[in-house]
């Protein structure tokens, strides 16, 4: 166990450093070292691999590959890491453990994660709130009420703590008592935006900030895109609550599709422009109209109606009603698929990503169902095993 504690708190580790050095090279992004790691074999082959056969790895040219051979192994990686220390942030990449499980699922993740605050397992069940910096008040009061909302059924939100709805989303949370997670688009060494210090802190309290930026990377509107693959690669699914016809919130939400994750809308006023992206949205079908939470979870099934329930505090009585004199439980699709995979061994996440077929935030949604309805629970080491309770 302390060992494990040690884990938990450095800063990187060894494989995080390699890494890491790949990373502060500039020419490197995520699609390049992917197509490097995958042609080449693997992190230790790329650092040692000659010009020759990095030019040989597809987008990789001859400039490209010189560049690389000249900077990786110049990369001040002792400073970046001890700037991510002087900061109280960690640095994890793709193969460490602590990597959130579902970004490392889409196209392009981050191949380093720079985070301060705390990543937990169940951080997987995320929603995405979005929207327009310069906000009515109608919107900042509506991203707050959802934040609030989606944090109180035990989901985790996830914006980017700009001004208006990302800030209202986050606030939402924290004011539930829930957990928030919120991704910049600027290194750690800077509170973006400035006025974010307050609410910063208590991110950070109760959830993470996180970024793939080095330290050092001073804010810049061509880096605030590029995060939004990370809000919604953490996510299961996206709510716009106001956006322009031009607006970097539908970029996310058409990320969102290319992903395979849902996207929902607030239809806001017709008389303001903050809410013609959105309309936008629902008129195209690219999105699902929501007035109420419900809206939300009732796209994810049973598991969505469950985490509703956990949401309303039950009465006395109710909760000591003992599980066996309960009627069998009805399930949907997914809870099905992860209660037969279930019926050999205790499985985690990934072995049931495996054997369903299943997105992880799926996966972990419908987990999260399965234990409120008492038919599986949760073991150490992440693992999860059936009970003995029925299912209809």
């Amino acid at each position: 166990m302390a060992t494990e504690r040690a884990v938990e708190s450095a800063v990187i580790s060894e494989i995080g450093r390699k890494y890491l050095r790949l990373t502060l090279c500039p020419d490197v992004g995520p699609i390049r070292l992917a197509n490097l790691l995958r042609e080449l074999g693997g992190i230790d082959e790329v650092l040692g691999a000659s010009v020759a056969r990095l030019q040989s790895v597809e987008r990789v040219g001859p400039k490209v590959a010189e560049g690389i051979a000249r900077t990786r192994d110049k990369a001040d990686v002792d400073g970046e890491v001890a700037l991510a220390e002087k900061h109280d942030a960690r640095i994890v990449c793709l193969a460490d453990e602590q990597y959130p499980l579902a970004l490392s699922r889409i196209n392009d993740p981050p191949p380093c994660l720079y985070i301060r605050g705390m990543l937990v397992r169940q951080d997987i069940a995320a929603l995405a709130i979005v929207g327009s910096r310069a906000c009515t008040h109608y919107g900042a009061e509506q991203a707050e009420r959802f934040g609030a909302l989606i944090a109180g059924t035990g989901l985790t939100v996830v914006s980017g703590m700009a001004r208006g709805i990302d800030s209202a989303a986050h606030r939402g949370a924290l004011a539930a008592g829930g957990r928030t997670l919120a991704v910049l688009g600027c290194g750690l060494c800077y509170h973006y935006p400035p006025d974010s210090v307050e609410l910063a802190a208590r991110i950070v309290e109760r959830g993470a900030i996180l970024s793939e930026l080095p330290m050092r990377t001073a804010p810049d509107a061509k880096n605030f895109p590029p995060r939004n693959r990370i809000i919604i690669g953490l996510s299961m699914g996206v709510l716009v609550v106001e956006a322009a016809r031009r607006s970097g919130a539908l970029i996310t939400a058409r990320l969102a599709v290319e992903y395979g994750r849902e996207v929902f809308a607030l239809a806001g006023r017709v008389d303001t422009p903050q809410a013609e992206g959105c309309l936008e949205l629902i008129k195209q079908g690219s999105a699902k109209l929501v007035t109420r939470l419900e809206d939300i979870l009732a796209e994810f099934g049973e598991a969505g109606a469950a985490l509703q329930d956990a949401a309303r505090p039950s009465h006395p009585a109710e909760r000591s009603v003992e599980s066996s004199s309960l009627p069998p439980v009805a399930l949907d699709a997914p809870e099905n698929r992860i209660v037969t995979a279930l019926d050999r061994d205790a499985l985690g996440i990934d072995a049931l990503c495996e054997r369903t077929g299943l997105p992880p935030a799926r996966v972990a949604v419908a987990l999260t169902g399965l234990q409120l309805k008492g038919l599986v629970r949760r073991l150490a080491g992440e693992t999860y095993e059936r009970t003995g309770k029925r299912a209809s």
